[in-house]
């Protein structure tokens, strides 16, 4: 049998479980994964148990295991959760269809074909100096990742590779991601006296515009490739009929910012808006991850450079940006295009399954000699 072909029967057994997060079985995954490991060589393999959230109570906890071949100086990383099923789907999400091209199922993109690449590349019996990282709640919270960090002896790891779905490219550069909910309490009544009243509604508005202005005018601002904000005004929510003034509404908000973002400026920013708009309004940070650039570059483009089709920042954030922070350089690369991810009939190419093997056997002989 092939590399391609145990990659692919890898995989069919990953999609199967339903790791959705937050409702999905991340542990049940990983006791699979730790079985798998143990067989393929590993000194020791852990698991564990990462409570979820407060904003997700009573569902079930995030979980990783971590596995180690000596002692560890190269981290592998993959996210074993997936995003629930998109709306549109034309097949069973956890069922696996495999066509002569691609590869079908809920995270086979994003990005349990990195963790079958990784697993079948292991059955070389090369690894030596390796810890491999499978780690849950990713999609929502990344309560695992800082859990791993915090309390894991990571003092000889100097390098990592996370995987995510890059088209082969090698992300050296992302945005962060900060989100916000904004709120307003008012008393709400009849609307006959609506003109008297405080307006919840209309007052978060305002806020959104001065959001929106911010971002226009730094549109053309940061570094080359990833200018501007990203600001996303999502969500305006308040009221319960056209007759009846609401008593309270809340707006969500997020931006993305680029590398080297001035973080204290933006706050005032954000501190002028809300006052400019109304001084009862409430913000809440909800989200804070920062943006990411690798550190000893040239060491992790001879790591991936065989393999990799591009060095690019990327759009979107990983969980590299929190293995830099600890002291680990790190850089983004895996199959699968993230166009595919978070869709309805998710897909990753056979083509790509293969280049991951191909270039996991390759990165875990070199690293082995």
């Amino acid at each position: 049998m092939s590399s391609l072909d145990r990659c692919v029967e890898r995989l069919i057994e990953l999609v199967g479980y339903d790791t959705v997060n937050p409702t999905g079985d991340e542990l049940a995954l990983c006791k699979v994964l730790a079985s798998s490991l143990r067989k393929l060589g590993a000194d020791s393999v852990e698991i564990t148990e990462v409570p979820r959230t407060k904003t997700t109570p009573g569902k079930t906890p995030g979980a990783y295991v971590y596995a180690k071949f000596g002692t560890p100086t190269l981290l592998l990383n993959v996210h074993l959760d997936t995003v629930p099923a998109n709306s549109g789907w034309q097949r069973d999400p956890f069922v696996a269809q495999v066509t002569e091209d691609r590869f079908y199922g809920l995270g086979s993109c994003d990005i349990k074909g990195a963790i079958a690449a990784i697993l079948v590349a292991l059955e070389s019996g090369k690894a030596e100096n390796l810890g491999v990282l499978f780690s849950g709640d990713e999609e929502a919270g990344s309560q695992c990742m800082p859990h791993f960090l915090a309390n894991t002896d990571l003092s000889e790891v100097k390098t990592a590779i996370v995987c995510e779905p890059t088209a082969r490219a090698a992300g050296i550069k992302h945005r962060g991601m900060q989100s916000y909910r904004a709120s307003y309490i008012g008393k709400g009544g009849h609307s006959s006296k609506a003109d008297t009243m405080e307006k919840p509604i209309v007052e978060l508005a305002k806020l959104a515009l001065q959001l929106d202005a911010i971002a226009v005018d730094r549109v053309d601002r940061g570094p080359e490739g990833m200018k501007g904000l990203c600001m996303n005004v999502a969500k305006l929510d308040g009221g319960v009929a056209y007759n009846v003034v609401p008593d309270m509404a809340e707006l969500s908000f997020s931006v993305r910012p680029p590398p080297g973002f001035d973080r204290a400026e933006f706050a005032v920013l954000l501190e002028h808006a809300r006052l400019s708009s109304h001084e009862k309004i409430v913000l809440v940070s909800q989200t804070d991850h920062k943006p990411f650039a690798c550190g000893n570059e040239d060491k992790l483009r001879e790591l991936v450079s065989p393999y990799a089709s591009d060095f690019v920042s990327l759009d979107f954030w990983t969980e590299a940006a929190l293995l830099q922070e600890a002291g680990i350089d790190a850089v983004v690369i895996g199959p699968g295009d993230i166009a595919q991810a978070h869709t309805a009939d998710e897909f990753v190419s056979l083509a790509d399954l293969a280049w991951a093997t191909a270039m996991f056997e390759d990165v875990i002989a070199r690293h082995a000699t």
